[in-house]
């Protein structure tokens, strides 16, 4: 039997990244932007596209289909990025996540969010919040907290990289 996840009904502002849809608490999304030119990094990883400066603050900016590893794409007419905003120990923090496109707002109610199925070892389910079923679609919400924290988005769990010697 699935459990629940105990969450009230809350909204979620849903994107897609290729043909999957996915969610995020609406209450931390502090803008939605048109995909625009960065200021890139030198030697971060290729999900980091630069940074922006956002009214005074500089925000990196995340390709988050890359993140996920799913296969690069163009960007194009519908590509904006998510600005979230938080706080992570105490600190405030501002992250932008490129998407392919927003679709929606949802009304998503706590009896329809699932957890997230046990994927193993081999499967980085850690921004994974839960899933909701809706009409004939699942729609996987994620985890902003673990989005915003800095650790989390920069680290990767890839094994064959751990015994290489530098």
């Amino acid at each position: 039997m699935t459990e629940h996840i105990l969450l009230a009904d809350q909204e979620y502002l849903v994107f897609r990244l290729g043909r999957e849809e996915f969610g995020v608490d609406i209450l931390s999304v502090q803008e939605i932007r048109v995909w625009s030119s960065v200021t890139e990094v030198p030697n971060t990883p290729e999900y980091l596209k630069g940074v922006i400066n956002l009214r005074g603050v500089i925000v990196p900016i995340i390709d988050l289909r890359q993140r996920f590893n799913h296969d690069v794409s163009d960007y194009d007419e519908t590509t904006v990025f998510i600005v979230l905003h938080g706080e992570v120990r105490g600190k405030k923090v501002m992250i932008g996540l490129v998407v392919d496109e927003v679709s929606d707002v949802h009304k998503i109610e706590s009896g329809n969010v699932k957890s997230a199925p046990d994927f193993g070892s081999q499967i980085d389910s850690r921004f994974i919040e839960g899933m909701a079923a809706m009409e004939n679609k699942i729609i996987i919400l994620l985890d902003y907290h673990k989005l915003l924290d800095v650790e989390e988005i920069f680290s990767q769990q890839e094994k064959n990289t751990e015994d290489i010697p530098i």
